[in-house]
């Protein structure tokens, strides 16, 4: 159960449900919350020889949509320069992979739903 106004707690428990949920489905985490100045990614795997940008999305509930919906085409765009920055800063496949972890928490702070989209953009 989560504190129900906590945003960062809320974004916190996604990933780390989606990283269970990915180290689950056989992919091993590179990185977490992968830093560089123009902004985040949330969580770098490799499955196989993929190299593989997760958003994480977490909501507490769908008044605003899903949260997957989250992801404009302006954030895909921000991803995809910042995962070249990575991509040049670090060994990595030559295949890569644009995935989004859906995570949908009840008004309580319970988990209800966690969906992952492959290939999302």
């Amino acid at each position: 159960m989560l504190p129900k106004s906590d945003r960062n707690a809320l974004g916190k428990a996604g990933e780390e449900l989606a990283c269970r949920y990915l180290e689950d489905q056989g992919f091993a985490i590179a990185a977490r919350n992968w830093r560089a100045r123009s902004g985040e990614l949330d969580v770098v795997a490799r499955k196989g020889t993929v190299t593989v940008f997760v958003e994480v999305k977490a909501r507490r509930g769908t008044a605003f949509g899903e949260p997957e919906e989250a992801v404009t085409g302006a954030k895909a765009r921000r991803i995809r320069g910042l995962a070249s920055e990575y991509l040049l800063s670090s060994e990595h496949s030559a295949e890569v992979r644009f995935d989004v972890v859906s995570v949908l928490f009840d008004p309580d702070g319970d988990l209800l739903e966690l969906r992952h989209i492959p290939d999302a953009f």
